[in-house]
């Protein structure tokens, strides 16, 4: 009944029935305890751990991992033992204990980079430079950053270009590096574009319009909050109120020149 559990599972996640996923998830565990079947076991209780985390169970979600991670250590999958680290790195970040990911993430590291898994590592020291920007520790962030837009470009992960240069450029911003965070977003943007992704577009622009307010750039802060509400009329997105308004002050307190 397993395998059926398993199916049934996946249709559930796909639909987003999360209660429905973790009930399936549950008794595919129960089963794979009882044939035995380490291999199968580990998988299922990792695809448990996913659905608990999405559900915000994060205390069952680490559960589930650290009985995973205790089976790939003994099978010594490195791959998959620096996946699941991963993921526990990730549930303490929710959590609100940044401090806690750190060794996970760190772990997963030295493990991720024999194996040259340059789309993980791109993920991983995206995660890394999260939690020094959290921190203001600003030439660590930006380090990390720098390392992950390197192992995004190996395997083309355009998503991970688009949020990496959000982030690497909300750093600067963050720390006043101004015409830094502005090439920054730039680039976030054009990613953005690629993906057909409106919405982030849309996010990046309003820290770029914010940057050339504080450079007193008004033309090109003109034409980012533009670019936004015409975004967010097209596409519906909920924040065309707010950014017309902002728009209108723009208009009136920094008149183009």
């Amino acid at each position: 009944m397993s395998d059926d559990d398993k199916h049934r599972a996946r249709i559930f996640l796909h639909r987003g029935q999360l209660a429905q996923a973790k009930a399936a998830y549950e008794q595919a565990v129960a089963d794979d305890r009882l044939s035995g079947n380490q291999t199968e076991l580990s998988s299922s209780l990792g695809n448990l751990g996913n659905v608990c985390a999405l559900s915000g169970n994060l205390e069952q979600a680490e559960t589930c991992y650290r009985e995973v991670l205790a089976i790939q250590r003994t099978e010594q999958n490195q791959h998959a033992i620096a996946h699941t680290l991963v993921n526990l790195g990730n549930l303490h970040i929710g959590a609100g204990r940044p401090e806690k990911a750190r060794p996970y993430y760190l772990e997963a590291l030295d493990l991720l980079k024999p194996l040259n898994d340059h789309r993980a590592l791109g993920i991983l020291y995206h995660n890394l430079g999260m939690e020094e920007a959290r921190q203001a520790h600003w030439d660590e962030a930006t380090a990390h950053f720098n390392q992950a837009l390197d192992c995004h470009r190996v395997v083309g992960n355009e998503e991970g270009l688009a949020v990496t240069y959000s982030q690497l450029g909300k750093a600067f911003l963050d720390s006043g590096a101004l015409r830094k965070a502005e090439a920054c977003f730039n680039n976030a943007s054009e990613h953005f574009i690629k993906l057909g992704n409106a919405a982030g577009e849309a996010a990046v622009l309003r820290l770029l319009a914010a940057t050339y307010v504080r450079e007193k750039n008004s033309v090109p802060a003109l034409r980012c909050l533009e670019r936004i509400v015409s975004l967010d009329s097209h596409h519906r997105l909920p924040e065309l109120a707010q950014d017309t308004a902002l728009l209108a002050e723009l208009r009136q307190h920094i008149p183009r020149s």
